[in-house]
């Protein structure tokens, strides 16, 4: 959520970053809306200068014993416009919440300009293009050679877009999940944690899921009462959200967060889209990476994200380049962010399989994530995610870069030890 004061004093600059992103936001009725809340609050705040003034005028009626009876009337009149006043006050700032939600993040000026993922900006590429010998299949023909990935006994106990791993590519996953965890937790310092796949409304609202997205999320309603809870999107859901509401010291940041989950995407909107393999999923495994940090260090941060996400990919040899997100192509909660996209040799094109952001405060005063300073007043963190990297589609680049001609793939030298030491992975 943006602070309320800089969408009411820099209203062009709240306008130029929507524009920028191709998207509308409620500005005009923001403001109006703020101007009546200001406005009963300027009179609800007169009206109880006036009962003080005349709860003065009572007690001074009574120390002379005079009859006080007109002055205990007019005081509750008084109360009772208060009353009506602060009942309009709560309705308004509940409207304006509801307003200041529809708002997206404003985008860092370092953002390139542009509408789509054609007008993101390449930063740095690494790692050499193979050149085959053959024809390169797609992921789901070395799957299938290899008897480890099921797509139609998937779609029969679930529906489209879900997949079942037999095996050996059970065991890759697993593997893959495994190798990002160690990186992380012990190069680069991420403290792992186990989260809830299951969150509240007030969680979701809080990382910026609701209600914006609420059409892209699995939803599910207890029985007892009736209360909403989600299947998470991402494990940066449950991570931003482990301290909601609190204080932290300054001295113990930035927090470092990881977790392997899977995340649940009804994917809205994207039907006829990659509709072949795992590329786009209704469930899929993926590490998380979550940081915590002051707005003083946040896109140094940023920048370290992305060279830890970058690592795995180096680990396992996988050709892939960064890019700096345009405007238009920039999340909504974000305010800036780069993809790693990965070769993958059967589309001839880089794919996406990781994207870290930072979002400043936008996330922390939804939550009310805060720190406080030595000496000083407490203040919102910065949030920042990552990928770390989304699991299926890592398994998807190590079938398509290091498949054979005959059907055969072999094992990258850092995935070996999580197998066992195997080193290819052959037809049945």
């Amino acid at each position: 959520m943006l602070d309320p004061r800089v969408i009411r004093e820099h209203p062009d600059r709240i306008e130029a970053s929507a524009k920028a992103r191709g998207t509308q936001v409620p500005l005009a009725e923001f403001l109006d809306a703020d101007s009546r809340r200001r406005a009963i609050l300027r009179s609800a705040e007169e009206l109880k200068g006036r009962r003080n003034r005349a709860s003065e005028a009572i007690a001074a009626v009574k120390r002379r014993g005079e009859d006080a009876t007109a002055a205990i009337a007019e005081s509750r009149r008084i109360g009772d416009e208060i009353q009506a006043l602060d009942a309009q006050l709560r309705l308004g700032e509940e409207a304006l919440t509801a307003l200041a939600l529809r708002f997206p993040n404003l985008l860092h000026s370092s953002v390139p300009l542009g509408t789509t993922d054609d007008d993101n900006v390449e930063v740095r590429r690494w790692g050499q293009v193979r050149s085959f010998a053959f024809s390169p299949r797609p992921h789901w023909e070395v799957g299938e050679i290899l008897g480890i990935l099921d797509f139609e006994r998937a779609s029969k106990i679930a529906k489209s877009r879900f997949a079942v791993l037999w095996g050996s590519g059970a065991r890759l996953e697993r593997a893959l999940t495994q190798l990002m965890l160690d990186l992380h937790t012990k190069a680069h310092g991420y403290r792992e944690v186990w989260v809830p796949h299951l969150v509240n409304a007030e969680t979701m609202t809080g990382t910026g899921q609701l209600p914006k997205f609420e059409d892209d999320l699995f939803r599910t309603v207890e029985p007892e009462g009736g209360r909403p809870l989600y299947l998470i999107p991402t494990a940066e859901v449950p991570l931003t959200a482990l301290h909601a509401g609190e204080i932290l010291p300054a001295e113990g940041l930035p927090r470092k967060y990881t977790a392997s989950t899977p995340c649940y995407r009804r994917e809205a909107g994207s039907y006829g889209v990659d509709t072949r393999g795992m590329i786009r999923q209704h469930q899929f495994d993926k590490v998380e990476l979550v940081k915590l940090a002051t707005p003083e260090s946040s896109y140094d941060e940023l920048e370290a994200m992305v060279r830890d996400a970058e690592a795995v990919l180096q680990r396992l040899e996988l050709p892939y380049r960064v890019v700096l997100k345009c405007a238009g192509d920039t999340g909504f909660a974000c305010a800036k962010s780069y993809d790693l996209e990965v070769w993958l040799p059967a589309q001839d094109r880089y794919r996406e399989i990781s994207s870290c952001s930072n979002c400043e405060t936008f996330q922390a005063r939804r939550a009310d994530l805060r720190y406080r300073p030595a000496g000083g007043k407490a203040e919102y963190l910065h949030t920042l995610n990552g990928s770390g990297l989304a699991v299926g589609r890592t398994l998807i680049a190590l079938l398509e870069n290091y498949q054979e001609a005959d059907g055969s793939v072999v094992v990258p030298e850092a995935l070996r030890p999580y197998l066992d030491g195997q080193d290819r992975l052959t037809p049945p």
